[in-house]
Parts: C-alpha cells; structure tokens; sequence
C-alpha cells in the first residue's frame, strides 16, 4: 500500500512539473525576447545577400537601411507560418508608411514559394533562400532550427528582437511602435 501511494505521488509530482515547464515554454514563445547572442557576420550576411524575390527581382536587406526590418523566416510546408502571413501582412500595410519593411524569407523550393505567393497576394516581398539559411538563423538566435522564425532590426542595423513561432495578436505592433520613434 505504502509502494502504491509513493509511486502515485512521484507520478502526481512529474506530472505537474511536465506541465509547469511546459507551459513556461508556451509563455516564452509567445513572447518575443531580446536576443541573446547575435553572431555580427551572420547578421552581415543576411543584410547583404542578394536573394530572388518571388516576383523575379533580386533583392537584399540592405535596400531598407534605416527602416525598422522585420524579417521572416518562414516556408510553405509550415501551417503556423502560412497561418501568419496575414498577420504580416497587416503589420506591413499598417507600419509601411512609417518606415517598417517586413521581408519574407522563405527556406524552401523556389516553386513553392512562386507558386504562394501568387495566390496569397501579399503586400511585402517574398525572398528565396535554400536550407543554407536554416545556418544564418541559428546565428541570430534560432537554435532549435524551427519555423517561423523572425529577427527585428532597429533603424540603426542592429538586432532588437527575435522571435520562435509565430506572432500572436497585437504582439508585432508592440514591438514594432518603439521602434518607429528611435
């Protein structure tokens, strides 16, 4: 009897601590954090590759020096990152005016990224990058490699947010209104 009740009350005890750190993972994720480490080559590479966008040009962040940059890292095969897109969209129709550029990075087949954006009719530009860049976003902070990933850069070219997951509600707005006024 005494076995079964101390075997009851580690499995209680396991239990509610695997959904204590689970729901603090939950909290943190839906929150964007400063970065903690940003490797300054990587984050050089990344404002200054040229990439297809999917409307054939070639672009790169650089074009967009002095705005605030909220880049995205994303790909078709990913429902959170489809099922953001609107949500980025919005934030570039409502803060494009006021000099904020978002930029979709997708790392996935050309084809596929040409064929969404097609149909999506978004209003910010849709970049192509191979699984090279899976690389560059462990360098600026993503290291469990997951989509979609999203990297904010201040007017003055430096890193002030990153975020794993994707944006919820009005936390984009949030950050991106203290931006504008630096």
């Amino acid at each position: 009897m005494n076995r079964t009740i101390a075997i009851v009350l580690t499995l209680l005890v396991a239990a509610v601590a695997g959904y204590a750190g689970w729901r603090s993972g939950q909290i943190r994720d839906e929150q964007a954090a400063p970065p903690a480490r940003i490797d300054a080559a990587a984050l050089g590479r990344l404002k200054n590759q040229a990439l297809p966008e999917a409307s054939g040009q070639t672009a790169s962040l650089a074009q967009w020096q002095g705005k605030v940059i909220v880049v995205n890292f994303w790909a078709t095969w990913c429902p959170p990152c489809r099922k953001e897109m609107p949500l980025l969209d919005a934030a570039q129709k409502k803060w494009g005016a006021r000099g904020v550029q978002i930029v979709g990075i997708g790392i996935d087949e050309p084809a596929a990224i040409r064929a969404y954006a097609k149909t999506s009719g978004l209003s910010f530009p849709l970049l192509i990058a191979g699984p090279e860049f899976v690389d560059i976003t462990v360098a600026l902070g993503n290291l469990s490699q997951g989509l979609p990933f999203s990297v904010i850069i201040g007017r003055d070219g430096s890193v002030k947010h990153t975020k794993l997951g994707p944006f919820k509600d009005e936390a984009l707005d949030a950050l991106i209104e203290p931006l504008i006024t630096q």
